[in-house]
């Protein structure tokens, strides 16, 4: 399978690492805003072909499919563009901060047949995927999430500590994880509010935020983010339960008492964004939808402008 990466930044390598783990896959370009940085890169990571129009790359001969790992507001039309010239594509989250442009995406998916999934990768850790299926099963029923999203982010700056192009968002990119995982893990969600803090004077954007969720199982979720957290820096997401309580730190889990639980069994990997890829890939060659597809997530980019309407 030939796989084009569009984006040159710290997502982009995790996907390339986690490709390269993938048998029968080979990667074939990489696209990026400028030539020289994108060469580089291409270098770098063996990579043949690179470009800085994405037009250029879906011209290849025998290409599949394209993994989206460029800024938020080239998400919805990249996407497009892929499905368009007859590629499967995975865009790295968030598919959309307009929500009409995720729904543009979701009708053209319709339409053409493609696989088009996105990449909420919490589906995919292992901790989470661990705690699904005892939910699944019946094993346990949960009764509150609490989750914290903190950050250090009062710079225009990415995971690599170089300067973005682009403004990151709490709601629609780190809110839309938390989310989905909810809906995920505790079924449809029938009740949401929000509250945002002073935006910041330079970014524009809120950099403290506070979600309430409920689903129709009963089960609530409160959501915390920050971009002003001096301090351990991540996602924690606490699972209350009424068999017990896990503490999931990305693809690790602990017990509410802090013993580490065996995620060995979970799946042929510790890592979940390899974990997703591997999702994709079997998606295309099987010829299904994949987990996290563009229909699957829809209902959280529809939740997520609600709660931007609230805040406004």
């Amino acid at each position: 399978m030939r796989i084009a990466v569009a984006g040159i930044g710290a997502f982009a390598e995790k996907h390339i690492e986690a490709l390269r783990a993938i048998d029968g896959v080979e990667i074939v370009s990489v696209v990026g805003r400028r030539a020289e940085p994108t060469r580089d890169f291409a270098g770098r990571h063996a990579i043949g072909h690179a470009a800085t129009e994405l037009g250029e790359t879906l011209a290849l001969p025998g290409l599949d499919a394209v993994i989206l790992c460029t800024p938020t507001q080239l998400h919805a039309a990249q996407a497009i563009a892929c499905l368009d010239a007859g590629k499967h594509v995975q865009v790295e989250i968030p598919l959309c901060d307009v929500l009409a442009d995720g729904e543009a995406v979701a009708q053209r998916q319709a339409e053409t047949g493609l696989v088009a999934m996105v990449g909420h990768t919490r589906r995919f850790n292992p901790s989470h995927q661990y705690l699904h299926a005892k939910i699944a099963a019946g094993e346990i029923h949960v009764q509150q999430m609490d989750i914290q999203t903190y950050f250090f982010r009062r710079e225009n700056i990415n995971a690599k500590g170089e300067p973005r192009s682009w403004t990151d968002h709490l709601l629609w990119h780190h809110a839309a994880h938390s989310v989905d995982l909810f809906a995920w893990q505790a079924g449809p969600i029938v009740a949401a509010s929000a509250m945002a803090g002073p935006p910041h004077p330079e970014l524009g954007i809120a950099m403290d935020m506070s979600i309430q969720l409920k689903a129709e199982s009963g089960a609530l979720c409160t959501l915390s983010l920050s971009f002003n957290n001096d301090g351990p820096l991540g996602t924690f997401f606490r699972y209350i339960c009424d068999e017990g309580t896990w503490i999931a730190r990305y693809d690790d889990l602990v017990t509410g008492r802090e013993e580490a639980v065996d995620l060995s069994a979970v799946a042929v990997s510790r890592n979940g964004i390899e974990l997703q890829d591997r999702e994709f890939v079997a998606a295309i060659r099987e010829g299904r939808p994949p987990r996290a597809s563009v229909a699957d997530v829809m209902p959280c980019y529809r939740l997520l402008d609600s709660l931007e309407k609230q805040m406004r």
